[in-house]
């Protein structure tokens, strides 16, 4: 992490990456770029579905690809580049064939590696494979949920998951938040972890920051007055005056609550539910 002098009070926690050392400093890919239009958390009548968004600098969409559709040729990382739209680096690779994509990069990634896609890949950082063909233990990243539906799981800065199990045609997927996951065995996943781990501790510095990426100002409902928000009123300073969190809405939120949704489609996959909740001291 690159740290500076507390010449101001914002400069002193202010962290951030030392994108010098660990990208390999070229441009952008044209071909590969696309404008994208700010929605600043509005949908298409203009009402805002998602707080706390809007301004920040200009930013161009870098097509990547999670798909991973050609199979069996080998391509070839010719730079590491920064992407405004995620945490994770991506890399700018090129096949046998000559056709230049966008991927996400595996950690300890460097210019001039490889990597293939195939059932028959060797068991190698930055390779794909079908989770059938993965042993138990191994750390993977951009895991499909249907065969062919691309890398929709795992893909931010520094995460991964391991399979912890085959069984009955399906592997057991132990994911970032605990959660072990029933997934097809003819689904396809990466072998390593996402790189760029450190991103998880940058420290922004001063709310200006903030702005530039895109966050506008969170107001806590204990600062709200009743009818803005369940957490609101009381006089002078007060705590929420519930047991139990809400949201704006009056839904649970956080803080040990199981928030998912009863009849979610997808419960008869899970085999553990995530943990949630403080974690405990001894298990620090």
């Amino acid at each position: 992490m690159k740290k500076y002098r507390p010449v101001t009070k914002s400069r002193r926690f202010m962290t951030t990456l030392p994108y010098k050392e660990l990208l390999s400093g070229d441009r952008p890919h044209k071909p590969l770029m696309k404008a994208k239009k700010n929605q600043a958390g509005r949908n298409g009548f203009g009402r805002i579905t998602t707080r706390h968004q809007g301004g920040g600098n200009k930013r161009r969409l870098r097509d990547v690809d999670f798909s991973y559709d050609k199979r069996n040729i080998p391509a070839k990382i010719e730079t590491v580049e920064y992407d405004p739209m995620r945490s994770a680096f991506i890399a700018r690779t090129v096949y046998q064939d000559g056709e230049r994509r966008y991927h996400i990069v595996p950690k300890d990634t460097k210019v001039g590696d490889t990597f293939v896609v195939g059932a028959e890949a060797p068991l190698k950082s930055g390779n794909r494979m079908p989770l059938g063909q993965i042993p138990v233990g191994t750390f993977v990243y951009g895991i499909e949920l249907r065969p062919a539906a691309g890398a929709i799981l795992v893909r931010s800065a520094g995460s991964f998951a391991e399979v912890i199990a085959h069984d009955g045609g399906y592997a057991q997927v132990k994911l970032p938040s605990t959660e072990v996951r029933r997934v097809s065995d003819l689904c396809y996943a990466s072998i390593g972890a996402v790189g760029n781990e450190e991103y998880n501790l940058v420290s922004l510095g001063k709310a200006g920051r903030s702005r530039w990426l895109g966050k506008r100002p969170v107001v806590r409902g204990t600062a709200m007055n009743p009818v803005d928000h369940p957490h609101g009123g009381g006089e002078g300073r007060q705590g929420r005056g519930l047991r139990r969190a809400k949201t704006l809405w009056g839904k649970p939120s956080g803080k040990g609550q199981k928030t998912r949704t009863p009849k979610k489609y997808s419960n008869v996959f899970i085999v553990s539910r995530r943990k949630v909740g403080k974690r405990k001291k001894s298990a620090q």
